[in-house]
């Protein structure tokens, strides 16, 4: 029997009735969201760790580089363009956490398997796998995110 306190009402974004959610589901939802924050802050980590790689690089070239230098670089530099992969995934979690109707598990499952596909890293593969590659062999931060990113990957929303 379920206790009447468990029991709350969600409206169906797809038919727009009431539908009943049980503590369960709650729970589920919550759970969800708490993995995808927990996937976003892992991706930005590693992201600040791949950009402060290619700046690096970047400044070994062309001199130190300001903050504001670096946004815009990081916007619109072709050294850089490889980074917005990540950023991309990072910007589908904050839309599917922000987003009123409730999040699928279909969705979830579809945002790690990108996540899942992406960073994996490859000599002879596109240029985020070849450039991600190259970094994990280079930068100890770099395989501490990846392992942070992998972990987090391997555990179940």
């Amino acid at each position: 029997m379920v206790h009447w306190s468990s029991i709350r009402l969600s409206k169906n974004t797809v038919t727009g009735g009431w539908v009943k959610l049980t503590h369960n589901t709650l729970l589920q939802r919550i759970n969800q969201h708490q993995h995808l924050r927990n996937l976003r802050n892992k991706l930005l980590h590693l992201h600040a760790c791949l950009l402060k790689t290619e700046r690096i690089a970047y400044e070994q070239v062309s001199g130190r580089l300001s903050s504001g230098e670096l946004l815009q670089l990081v916007i619109s530099h072709e050294q850089f363009a490889w980074l917005h992969r990540i950023s991309e995934l990072v910007v589908q979690i904050d839309e599917m956490l922000c987003a009123d109707e409730p999040i699928s598990l279909e969705d979830v499952q579809n945002l790690m398997a990108a996540a899942r596909a992406l960073i994996i890293p490859s000599e002879v593969g596109s240029v985020f796998a070849r450039k991600y590659y190259a970094a994990l062999q280079h930068e100890p931060d770099v395989v501490l995110a990846h392992a942070g990113v992998l972990e987090l990957l391997a555990a179940k929303a």
